[in-house]
């Protein structure tokens, strides 16, 4: 089955490399917001935006008028089309919010190119960049389709390589399984087995706090001593250490994901899961915090493209569906419950039940019953 398939590593590009990165992404941005503009003004005059067709034809007319466009690689410019064009159909779609303006401001910048490439060894090919030293930590399969190059706060570079390739789906187990996403344990399995819920941002909170009092001390300073901020070295060293804290969290969580998620779809055909409205329950101020260390919608979105790589079944359960009421055993409607009450008993069929089992055993039925 051909599927794509993403491939991330840290690259190592020379002083020139650099520099290069740092003027394509900043080309990239200003592309994006010059034509966001137009978009803007377009829509205030007429009642209709522009299309990305519309914005590719008068490209040539910008690299004109700025020369300095045109020593970056051009498929870069022509990728923050089609990013703008993008977020306009996901808002149309009431999926995203309106486009916004990038600033250079933010944390990680970035830029995308779906030029000529191809890796040698230790080296990766990219267009206007030449060969770029990278950190080769497995082989990329198939054919490369897009490469989008990330700096972050400190510094550092990696890519993420789109190729696309064929993969070889697990076999089949004939096993189905329900799972109950949950704050206390991350996740509750039809079979009895519960995932502890690793709170990687909580392990780190007290260190985070304290990296960032110190950032906003230095912030203070910095605006006392009348500096701009990026002439504050102080506030730059201290605002590494921070987004270090944070990129070794984000690292943890995604590793943890990554490795549940492919163990989910090796041994389940089926897999039934709550449809869960986690935006909505970020507005809970009691669990917001806890909400957003386990990350739910990530760990989602990796069951469903790992399904399509090997032919499994992914069924979203409708959120409304009362899991944690029903007896899973006879189907008794026993009502809503604190969620201070972690087990019950049946008052029908006398069964004693974990709360969480039971609401993962009722998603797996009510999954099998939608299957068939």
């Amino acid at each position: 089955m051909t599927n794509h398939k993403a491939y991330r590593f840290r690259i190592y590009p020379n002083r020139e490399q650099r520099i290069l990165i740092a003027k394509t992404i900043g080309s990239t941005r200003f592309v994006y917001n010059h034509f966001l503009a137009k978009w803007n003004d377009r829509y205030k005059e007429t009642g209709k935006g522009m299309s990305y067709n519309a914005c590719s034809a008068e490209l040539p007319q910008l690299k004109r008028e700025y020369e300095w466009l045109k020593e970056v690689d051009s498929t870069a410019l022509q990728q923050g089309l089609k990013h703008l064009a993008d977020g306009f159909n996901r808002f149309i779609k009431k999926q995203n919010k309106y486009p916004r303006f990038k600033s250079k401001k933010n944390d990680v910048q970035s830029f995308k190119t779906v030029g000529k490439m191809r890796i040698e060894g230790n080296r990766l090919f990219l267009p206007k960049l030449g060969y770029v030293k990278f950190a080769k930590s497995r082989h990329v399969e198939g054919r490369i389709l897009s490469a989008t190059i990330r700096r972050t706060p400190m510094g550092k570079h990696f890519i993420s390589v789109l190729a696309e390739t064929e993969v070889k789906p697990f076999d089949a187990t004939g096993s189905a399984v329900g799972i109950d996403l949950g704050i206390d344990h991350f996740a509750i399995l039809s079979d009895g087995q519960k995932i502890d819920n690793e709170r990687f941002t909580r392990k780190m909170e007290q260190k985070l706090k304290r990296e960032q009092r110190k950032l906003s001390r230095r912030y203070e300073q910095a605006k006392k001593d009348g500096k701009p901020l990026r002439e504050a070295k102080n506030y730059q060293k201290q605002k590494v250490k921070v987004a270090k804290i944070h990129e070794k969290i984000a690292n943890q969580r995604t590793d943890f994901l990554q490795k549940l998620s492919t163990t989910i779809i090796k041994n389940h055909d089926v897999v039934c899961i709550e449809d869960l409205n986690a935006k909505g329950m970020l507005k809970n101020k009691k669990l917001s915090k806890a909400i957003s260390d386990v990350s739910w919608s990530s760990f989602k979105d990796m069951l469903l493209y790992k399904a399509e790589w090997h032919d499994r079944t992914i069924i979203k359960i409708d959120r409304w569906f009362p899991s944690s009421q029903l007896c899973s055993s006879c189907g008794h409607h026993d009502g809503k419950k604190d969620l201070r009450v972690r087990s019950w008993t049946c008052p029908s069929c006398g069964t004693h039940h974990d709360r969480d089992i039971n609401a993962s055993r009722n998603i797996l039925q009510e999954g099998l019953r939608v299957l068939s």
